[in-house]
């Protein structure tokens, strides 16, 4: 079944998107929004994954003070701060 905006599982990312944490919610929502749909299935389920990591976690890894171990995570981190943030954005 595919995927849309306005598809349950889309909806409900996008409330799990939604951190609290404004830093984050400018990197996710608007990722999810105008990127997401784009993704192989391969890099959905990674966004998935990231999802479920702790804020703490995310913030460090978006303000590219730590790197993620998992290679999935670090794929999907990378991709995030590549389309998102694409001046800020340091390989």
């Amino acid at each position: 079944m595919l995927e849309t905006s306005e598809s349950v599982s889309f909806k409900r990312l996008k409330w799990h998107c939604r951190r609290g944490m404004l830093e984050l919610d400018l990197l996710l929502e608007p990722f999810l929004d105008e990127v997401y749909l784009t993704l192989d299935e391969d890099d959905k389920a990674r966004f998935y994954k990231l999802i479920e990591c702790e804020d703490q976690d995310l913030f460090l890894w978006f303000m590219q003070k730590e790197v993620p171990v998992d290679p999935d995570l670090a794929r999907i981190v990378d991709i995030i701060l590549t389309r998102v943030q694409p001046d800020n954005h340091r390989s």
